[in-house]
C-alpha cells in the first residue's frame, strides 16, 4: 500500500498546498517530455500566461484546465493530484481525497481515485446544491462518462441535448463534446461519475 500526500480541499491554505503540488508535477512532466512552456501551452490549448501561473503555483486551475494539461502531457488528472493507482493496491485515505471543484452554494466534486494516464479511468463523487452548474467544453475524443444518481435530480446537457436523471437512475454519455451537469431541482443532488479516456 502507498500512502498519498494530502491535497484535500480547494480553499484557504489547503488550496495553496494543492496548487504547489500540482505546479511541481506539471513542471516535472513537462521537463521530462522536453517541452517548452510555449509548446505545452499550444498542445494543451491554454495561454502561456496561464501555464506560467499554474507552474508557479499562483493559479487555482479549473478541472477543465487540469484535463487539458493532463491530456497534453499524456497523463491523467489523478496523476497530477496524486490519487492515481499504482501497480499494486493503493488505498487512499478519506482525508487525502482532493476536492477539485467547489460550487457557488457549497457543492463539491471529489476525485475519489483514478488510474495513471494516458489511458485512464477516474471515479468522482459530486454534491450539488440547487442552482449549481458545472460546464465543460469537452474532453479528448473518445472520452465517455458513467453516471449514477444517489439522491436528487441530475440535469445533463450533452452537446445541446438535455436529459434528467432521477434518483437511482444511471447513464452513459460521450463527453468529448461540450457538456454540463447541473442541479435544477429544489433539493440537494449527489451523484457518482466515472470518466474513461481510452486512446487505444
Amino acid at each position: 500500500m502507498t500512502k498519498k500526500v494530502n491535497i484535500s480541499t480547494v480553499s484557504g491554505a489547503d488550496a495553496d498546498f494543492i496548487n504547489q503540488a500540482v505546479a511541481a508535477r506539471i513542471k516535472e512532466h513537462r521537463k521530462h517530455l522536453k517541452l517548452s512552456l510555449d509548446a505545452l501551452s499550444k498542445r494543451a490549448g491554454i495561454s502561456k500566461g496561464m501555464l506560467v501561473e499554474v507552474e508557479k503555483g499562483a493559479a487555482n486551475p479549473s478541472i477543465s484546465t487540469l484535463c487539458k494539461l493532463s491530456a497534453a502531457l499524456g497523463i491523467s488528472v489523478a496523476d497530477i493530484v496524486n490519487v492515481a493507482s499504482n501497480p499494486t493496491v493503493n488505498v487512499i485515505d478519506k482525508e487525502d481525497i482532493p476536492t477539485l471543484w467547489t460550487g457557488e452554494y457549497g457543492g463539491s466534486a471529489k476525485l475519489l481515485a483514478g488510474t495513471s494516464g494516458p489511458d485512464m479511468i477516474e471515479l468522482w463523487r459530486w454534491e450539488m446544491k440547487p442552482s449549481e452548474i458545472f460546464e465543460s467544453s469537452g474532453h479528448p475524443q473518445g472520452t465517455f462518462e458513467l453516471f449514477h444518481v444517489e439522491s436528487g435530480i441530475l440535469t445533463l446537457n450533452i452537446d445541446g441535448q438535455t436529459i434528467e436523471l432521477l434518483e437511482g437512475q444511471s447513464a452513459i454519455a460521450k463527453t468529448d463534446v461540450p457538456h454540463s451537469y447541473s442541479n435544477q431541482a429544489d433539493s440537494d443532488l449527489v451523484f457518482t461519475m466515472s470518466v474513461a479516456e481510452l486512446h487505444r
